[in-house]
């Protein structure tokens, strides 16, 4: 009898040890948190270079503190509040007259106090009216005591301010080293006297193109803007340059631009005048526009890339 009991109790343990195990399977079980999704993985290769993309703005023959300067600074301005502008290449005759510390303030740094205040750098060439060893060293115009110099406000694009009152062959042979090596897509020349013109007072300066040119096409600069005259020109492109003519941002010579000109794709001499301009990439567009606010010129053009020979461009 006590073994029949043994093995009866088993069983019953056994059978509810087996229902237990059946109810337990049948409960739901909780929720495994899910895997995570594979995160994407950032890219390491270099990101594709940055188009050159550039605005600056343009002053000729400036220097005379009156109202038309001052009208012009003033436009100059409001057009800086819609093209915010970096900085400002002047053409040189920046100072007529005297040139002690209140003739910079009455004739640079009042017209164009707004602009200053605004932290816009100006930069400075020498025109025939300016004294060489005062501007120089004058601070405002960035030009670092030298009558010649270069600078790059941005990767692919390099100015060179000259002082065409005086090209020696130091100053030739300096601006030969700086092309060559200037490794800048974009190469813009700045200065006062221009090596083509349509005006019936001054015209093209022969000599200085005869030395200058050959040397601008063989090392491929793009733009050249020159003052002097007291109007605004545009050329039509010679050998791949483009050129401009804007010397009437405080003076005028109006009428003595010569009607039919061969060089002219557009004259304005019939009001004072500034420019703008903008670089995206190997494009340039430009506005130009008169003290009454009218744009009178406008365009793009992109630089051209230029493989020419030694003798291409002897003359």
């Amino acid at each position: 009898m006590k073994s029949r009991r043994s093995t009866l109790r088993f069983g019953f343990l056994g059978l509810l040890l087996a229902a237990l195990v059946n109810v337990h399977a049948q409960q739901p079980r909780p929720a495994q948190p899910a895997t995570p999704a594979p995160q994407p993985q950032l890219s390491t290769s270099p990101a594709a270079p940055q188009k050159p993309e550039l605005k600056f703005a343009i002053l000729g023959d400036t220097g005379t503190g009156g109202k038309p300067q001052i009208e012009i600074g003033q436009k100059l301005a409001e057009t800086r509040a819609t093209f915010p502008f970096e900085f400002v290449i002047m053409l040189g005759d920046n100072m007529y007259g005297g040139e002690s510390a209140r003739d910079f303030q009455n004739k640079f740094e009042k017209p164009y106090a707004a602009l200053l205040s605004a932290g816009v750098k100006f930069y400075a060439a020498l025109g025939n009216h300016d004294v060489p060893d005062k501007q120089i060293a004058y601070k405002l115009f960035n030009m670092g005591g030298q009558r010649y110099y270069t600078f790059k406000p941005q990767d692919g694009v390099r100015f060179f301010a000259l002082d065409s009152n005086y090209m020696d062959k130091k100053q030739l042979d300096w601006l030969e080293g700086e092309l060559k090596n200037s490794g800048s897509e974009w190469k813009i020349l700045f200065f006062h006297h221009p090596l083509y013109s349509s005006g019936e007072k001054h015209g093209p300066s022969l000599e200085l193109r005869k030395v200058l040119e050959p040397m601008l096409i063989k090392n491929g600069v793009d733009v050249v803007f020159a003052g002097h005259e007291h109007f605004y020109e545009r050329i039509k492109p010679q050998n791949n340059i483009q050129y401009f003519i804007l010397g009437s941002s405080a003076k005028l010579r109006s009428d003595s631009i010569t009607p039919n000109s061969s060089f002219t794709a557009k004259g304005f001499d019939s009001d004072n005048a500034y420019m703008v301009a903008e670089i995206v990439g190997d494009e340039m567009s430009f506005q130009t526009i008169s003290r009454a606010g009218k744009i009178v010129d406008s365009g793009k053009f992109k630089r051209v890339e230029r493989k020419v020979s030694n003798q291409e461009v002897k003359q």
